[in-house]
């Protein structure tokens, strides 16, 4: 037995020290940047497909959130305006915390569910679901 827990001690000790996060969820870095007073978001459809979103409704909360107007083109949007990197992020990650992870276990394993009349963020990792809020013009509202 004592032959075994030091074969055990060595094992261990000859592992490569590697930090892992518990997260499984690390969004994929934004291209986002300006030509002239637009910017442009390039990898929008990739965001999109990660976070398991459609990109009508991603693109409806940040037109809402970032106060502009755009439109999307092919696999990218266009704002009008000019907008950081940094504050499209902030509001894509707004996005995700709102419609994405769920608020009890805390995974992206979730989808839009309707229950009667009522749109649910439902949690397929957990079971849990939340009633959706709805937003109107920056103003959140039930």
């Amino acid at each position: 037995m004592e032959e075994y827990v030091n074969l055990l001690d060595r094992a261990l000790r000859q592992l490569p020290m590697v930090k892992t996060s518990d997260s499984r969820f690390t969004l994929p870095s934004l291209k986002v940047f300006t030509e002239g007073k637009t910017t442009i978001f390039d990898n929008f459809d990739v965001i999109c497909n990660y976070i398991n979103r459609e990109k009508e409704h991603v693109m409806k909360f940040l037109l809402n959130e970032l106060g502009t107007a755009g439109k999307i083109t092919g696999d990218r949007v266009i704002f009008q305006g000019r907008f950081s990197t940094e504050e499209v992020e902030h509001q894509i990650q707004r996005y995700i915390d709102e419609y994405v992870l769920c608020w009890e276990c805390k995974k992206p394993d979730t989808h839009f569910a309707k229950i009667d009349r009522i749109w649910v963020l439902k949690c397929d990792a957990c079971g849990a679901f939340r009633p959706i809020i709805k937003r109107r013009g920056g103003k959140v509202t039930k």
